[in-house]
């Protein structure tokens, strides 16, 4: 019945099938063991695991003369490795700077360091692309600019080039509120109505309402206000 995980001369299309679906669920299963962290931002120790179990899982699932419990075994030894490992940078300083090293200054208060260029092995051109990505067009007007250890930069404008906020001039601003999706893609969200204290019938005796049927609405939300703001197909 599992003969597919062992090494053949030779596999059939369900074989092979059923290799598939086993390295698929088995490197959801690891990444779940493996949590948030390598998803959202991989850093040094995310990058090289991805590298080594994207490599381990693809061999067997392409080459009918390798079998899947070596390669499997290999992963978990590996997942397990890796979650000791980002248990001991967090816990213990040497291993943080090895698995998760520290930003280095490109930037401060308008000088670049090209000692830490080279280091983060960014050209100048690279990071002035970063800066115009931010709106920043003059150098001077940067107070620090960092190479995460992710491969972002980040990069702070001294305040005095910061633009003002209503916070500054001392205006009144209403909270910040998420518009809620009551039709998407042509169906109406019954249940995001309920929340609201709404129903079907309020919903279409709205003026944006009126003229337009529900299938040919993209999207539609509703804000803090009680504004709907419809999107049609196009």
């Amino acid at each position: 019945m599992f003969e597919f995980f062992r090494s053949q001369e030779s596999l059939t299309l369900l074989q092979w099938a059923l290799r598939a679906v086993v390295g698929f669920f088995f490197l959801v299963f690891i990444a779940k063991i493996m949590g948030q962290r390598s998803i959202s931002q991989l850093r040094f120790l995310d990058f090289v695991m991805a590298l080594l179990l994207g490599n381990i899982m693809a061999h067997p699932l392409s080459d009918e003369g390798l079998g899947l419990t070596g390669s499997m075994v290999t992963m978990s030894v590996l997942t397990v490795l890796y979650l000791f490992g980002v248990f001991l940078s967090l816990r213990w300083s040497p291993f943080k700077k090895l698995f998760d090293p520290p930003p280095i200054t490109l930037i401060e208060k308008g000088t670049i360091y090209y000692r830490n260029l080279k280091k983060a092995r960014i050209t100048v051109e690279s990071l002035l692309t970063e800066l115009r990505k931010e709106k920043v067009e003059d150098i001077q007007r940067v107070a620090l600019a960092l190479w995460e250890p992710g491969g972002t930069i980040s990069i702070f404008v001294e305040p005095k080039y910061q633009p003002l906020t209503p916070s500054d001039m001392g205006m009144f601003t209403q909270p910040f509120d998420l518009p809620r999706i009551i039709i998407k893609e042509g169906k109406i969200n019954y249940n995001e109505l309920e929340l609201l204290g709404k129903n079907e019938e309020w919903l279409f005796n709205q003026p944006e309402m009126k003229s337009i049927a529900p299938k040919d609405i993209l999207l539609a939300t509703l804000n803090h206000k009680g504004q709907i703001s419809v999107s049609t197909y196009h």
